[in-house]
């Protein structure tokens, strides 16, 4: 089963330009996350109908952060994505009519409401500047890192 990898690629993107000077263009963060611009765009706008960032159109446009980081955090951004499936285990069948397999989703139906409860909070403690300081930590203790942020694409 292929991941969903949209909240790590937002945060990715939103990392990005937050160590931006100015807008970020969707072209610029698409080389980033080795996607096409068109992606990027689809995203962007959900985070901006949710109020996280801003675009600016024409000449030296682009997106820009609209929100306090301090006060974002990752379960913001993942409610602003739709809130897509956190596991990738489920239930054989939903409304199975063998007696076996009902205690058997329903011990799973639980253990998988707690797993998901819990990474829930979890994602609710970590805020957007929490993120950038650990990547400024990271790049602070690497050796020789250049102005492209210490990042590899």
């Amino acid at each position: 089963m292929k991941r969903d990898s949209r909240l790590s690629g937002v945060l990715h993107v939103l990392l990005h330009m937050a160590e931006a000077d100015g807008p970020v263009t969707s072209e610029v963060l698409a080389v980033a996350m080795q996607t096409n611009a068109v992606v990027i765009r689809r995203i962007m706008a959900g985070l901006r109908d949710a109020g996280f960032v801003r675009s600016e159109k024409g000449h030296g446009g682009g997106w820009t952060f609209a929100c306090d980081p301090e006060a974002v955090t990752l379960r913001d951004i993942y409610d602003a994505l739709g809130k897509p499936s956190l596991l990738a285990m489920g239930n054989r069948t939903e409304a199975p009519g063998c007696l076996v397999e009902q205690a058997v989703n329903a011990a799973l139906s639980d253990a998988f409401a707690q797993a998901e409860a819990l990474l829930l909070g979890r994602l609710g403690e970590v805020t957007l500047a929490m993120l950038s300081a650990d990547f400024h930590a990271r790049m602070a203790a690497r050796p020789g890192t250049t102005q492209d942020h210490g990042h590899e694409h």
